[in-house]
């Protein structure tokens, strides 16, 4: 049975990750809290680039409520349809912008519960809102989370809400208001969910899985033979290869930004 994380290791692994990245960020763009909400429940099965294509230019059009609710959802539909599910997320944007004028006179609010009353809005979306445009010290747990938490052993759970509720457990304060983004984007650029790049992972010595991807060359790696075993060793040199170029573009993004997150400011 693989051993638990200790509270040396838990503050060791987040000291990891905040070290590479002292000040992590969506890679979300987003105008204002509207967009921001709007972005997020956007990008429920879609990619943060995909979303963020799309955007450009329906937030053009509109980056309030009003704007977005007047839009209708045909036009919203329009703008969005290179995302999946984009008819059902155009109906939740404009009925969410609605919602917003009529119980919230426009604003985002600063509550979860009166976030997750919103069409299309659950506690992934409610917790990044919070976290992201309050503040908040919450945990979003998506999909790269929920695999990165479970593979490395750091708060195992069979569903998001467990994940959560275990990660909120064992982050130190310190790390909190950061902690999902740095997971987010290690799962993202390293812990990748088919053969994680692992030689060049940060917190690989704390990490739990057995299946590290090893490296390239070793024997480990040149099980088998024959054209297997030529294979084996191909792919691994290929993610030695490429692995500390996914990791790079986190720290490339941010650069490019200047330090302002993902904001859009005019």
């Amino acid at each position: 049975m693989q051993r638990s994380f200790s509270k040396q290791d838990v503050e060791r692994f987040f000291a990891l990750l905040r070290r590479a990245e002292p000040e992590p960020k969506t890679e979300l763009c987003y105008l204002n809290n509207f967009t921001l909400l709007v972005a997020v429940v956007l990008s429920a099965q879609a990619t943060d680039r995909s979303v963020n294509k799309a955007t450009a230019a329906l937030f053009a059009l509109a980056d309030t409520p009003d704007k977005m609710a007047s839009l209708g959802e045909e036009v919203v539909a329009h703008h969005i349809r290179t995302i999946g599910l984009y008819r059902t997320k155009a109906k939740n944007v404009v009925a969410l912008s609605r919602a917003l004028l009529s119980r919230h006179h426009g604003e985002i609010p600063h509550d979860r519960a009166a976030l997750e009353a919103l069409p299309g809005v659950g506690r992934k979306t409610a917790n990044v809102v919070l976290n992201t445009a309050f503040g908040e010290p919450t945990i979003a747990v998506d999909t790269h989370i929920f695999r990165v938490a479970n593979r490395t052993g750091l708060a195992r759970g069979k569903t998001p809400l467990a994940v959560e509720m275990g990660l909120e457990r064992i982050v130190p304060s310190v790390y909190r208001l950061h902690a999902h983004h740095w997971l987010i984007l290690h799962g993202r650029y390293v812990c990748v969910a088919r053969r994680p790049h692992c030689p060049v992972c940060i917190v690989r010595e704390l990490c739990r899985f057995d299946g590290k991807t090893p490296e390239a060359g070793t024997p480990e790696d040149t099980k088998g033979t024959g054209r297997r075993g030529n294979r084996l060793q191909q792919r691994a040199g290929a993610a030695k290869r490429t692995a500390p170029k996914a990791k790079a573009r986190v720290k490339k993004a941010n650069a490019a930004r200047g330090g302002a997150g993902h904001r859009k400011d005019s």
